[in-house]
């Protein structure tokens, strides 16, 4: 009996000769794949295919369509926050009586969002992912409504503070739950969308600022927040569906210590040390002015110290030394930074060149933003929907990189009597560009590292994006009003203008002092002073083809299943039926 029971079982599982050696093949190309895995340096935490993520439980349907729009609302809110005050700036200053704290409204958020941004990352890492993020978004909730109750100036200024707080934890935050919503081959289609979402606010922000200014109140541009930012708190408990994790297990003890508080102490005050030096060098103070030397000093000390405690613990580091000299992600760093700062200081210096050259007002010089804005929307969907297809992401960057340097060429050859079809095509050329690069360096944060480390990651391209736009902003403002002066002095009855000047009369307003026989002299020195300002947009176009360049070609489609052969399935069918028999 048991001898025949044996035979039936050696009958049920044998298969053909031929089955035997395609399985053969099969099973010697998957220990040859482990091999290459096995080779990459550990170091480097390389994780082809996202090793782990089948304990992730991936949402679908309708409550993964609910948790993605969640995440653009939240995008959305957050990159719109930025920009939505600008119109509306103004009219705040003259119910505050405080035209003097207008460089504030701007940096409480900007220095809160790039101090904590690598905070939030080393947080999401090793506590909640769910009520991480959900705090985020109601600090976020609580700034803003904060600004819009505001009874005066400095507690508007406090608002925006708290609001840029939250706002880095949100941005962080999408990256590290697109993780746990898609396998990693579907999640350029998505990022694609999100980049596709910082158009849609760039675009947005000013008119929204402007409509609830002129037909409303400002106030509504920040409570508009709230109900939104409500909806996101409501559903993302029910929609988020996170494993446990290993570093959620320790200890807080441990946790705390591994949020090394040292490093925290060096960044965050280094970072605000150095943005407010920046925001007030050459503009409110001379560069030479005892308190922007000592800002200057406290900064690169404190910045420094803070490398050094990275090196000196690196396993409580803020960002671990072996994270950021992974090849792929140190050259995204540098193309995130890149990024960065061609985007701000186009995107701030070009409606500057379409009001005060072109003559455009405010409203109008949105307007013909749209054709870059409107490109950079299209070419960041196309590039990841390819990305899902092609499974390479690196090519499109070297692509976009190379294309960006010849767009922002381009721009650099603006005049005064600039055809519209040049700077229509010029702007088209550039978004194209943008777009094409723009979701590559958190493509190579999700592709190369390991699931625990892709929060940190993503924090770190999010924090080259911001901190190095917001100091390139001040270059460039430096270099706009130092080329201004240098030209304007030479027009007669300009002689004594100062770059303090030049900030306090505002773009436009300074060609009503040249006299009328001489305004197109003073056109022309505008135009070329932008031109100057916009070659250091051109300098960080050429410099992201060294990042996208430095890329490593990791495929995101590493991830999905092998396809079974014939001989395989064939296999797999007969071995079912011996398991029912």
């Amino acid at each position: 009996m048991l001898s025949k029971q044996k035979q039936t079982e050696t009958d049920a599982t044998s298969v053909p000769p031929e089955l035997s050696k395609d399985q053969t093949r099969t099973s010697s190309s998957l220990r040859n794949e482990k091999d290459d895995i096995a080779d990459a340096s550990p170091s480097s935490q390389i994780s082809l295919g996202q090793p782990g993520d089948d304990d992730i439980v991936y949402p679908t349907g309708l409550k993964l369509v609910l948790l993605l729009a969640c995440m653009f609302v939240g995008m959305f809110l957050v990159s719109l926050d930025k920009l939505i005050i600008a119109t509306a700036i103004p009219q705040i200053t003259n119910d505050f009586n405080s035209a003097g704290d207008i460089g504030w409204y701007g940096t409480a958020y900007l220095l809160t969002s790039c101090a904590f941004q690598l905070v939030f990352g080393k947080i999401y890492a090793y506590f909640s992912i769910k009520g991480t993020f959900m705090t985020s978004i109601l600090l976020f909730e609580i700034g803003s409504a904060l600004c819009g109750a505001a009874p005066n100036s400095i507690a508007f200024i406090i608002g925006r503070a708290i609001a840029g707080m939250g706002g880095g934890g949100v941005m962080t935050g999408v990256m590290v739950i697109i993780v746990y919503a898609l396998p990693l081959h579907k999640r350029p289609k998505v990022q694609g969308f999100f980049g596709a979402v910082f158009g849609l606010s760039s675009i947005a922000g000013p008119l929204v600022g402007g409509a609830f200014t002129t037909k409303a109140a400002w106030r509504w541009c920040f409570y508009l927040n709230l109900p939104l930012g409500a909806i996101v708190l409501a559903l993302v408990p029910f929609l988020l569906d996170i494993p446990d994790r290993t570093n959620t297990k320790l200890p807080w003890k441990d946790k705390l210590r591994q949020l090394n508080a040292l490093g925290m102490l060096a960044l965050l005050p280094g970072v605000v040390c150095l943005c407010l030096a920046l925001q007030w060098g050459g503009t409110t103070y001379a560069w030479g002015e005892p308190r922007i030397i000592v800002l200057l000093t406290f900064a690169f000390t404190l910045l420094i110290a803070f490398v050094l405690t990275q090196i000196w613990k690196p396993d409580q580091a803020t960002v671990p030394p072996r994270i950021f000299v992974q090849q792929s992600i140190f050259s995204a760093f540098w193309l995130s930074s890149c990024i960065g700062i061609q985007t701000q200081i186009f995107g701030f210096y070009l409606p500057v060149w379409f009001q005060a050259v072109k003559g455009d007002s405010a409203l109008e010089s949105g307007t013909d933003l749209l054709p870059l804005l409107l490109l950079t929307f299209v070419a960041s969907i196309t590039t990841g929907i390819l990305v899902s297809r092609i499974g390479y992401y690196t090519p499109f960057a070297i692509f976009g990189s190379c294309l960006s340097a010849v767009g922002a060429g381009l721009l650099t050859t603006l005049e005064v009597n600039s055809s519209t079809a040049k700077w229509v095509g010029y702007q088209v050329f550039y978004g194209f560009a943008l777009g094409s690069m723009t979701q590559a360096p958190n493509m190579a944060a999700q592709t190369v590292l390991s699931r625990q480390d892709i929060a940190i990651g993503a924090s770190l391209m999010f924090f080259g994006q911001q901190l190095f736009g917001a100091v390139f902003v001040s270059v460039g403002q430096n270099v706009l009003d130092n080329q201004l002066v240098e030209r304007l002095v030479k027009i007669p009855g300009m002689q004594g203008i100062t770059p303090q000047q030049i900030q306090k009369t505002g773009a436009t307003a300074l060609l009503d002092l040249a006299p009328a026989a001489f305004r197109s002299r003073g056109l022309d020195a505008y135009n070329d002073a932008l031109r100057v300002c916009f070659q250091v947009g051109l300098i960080m176009a050429c410099l992201s083809v060294l990042g996208a360049a430095g890329l490593e070609w990791k495929s995101v489609r590493k991830s999905l299943p092998p396809k079974m052969s014939d001989a395989e399935k064939a296999t797999q069918v007969a071995g079912e039926k011996t398991t029912v028999a």
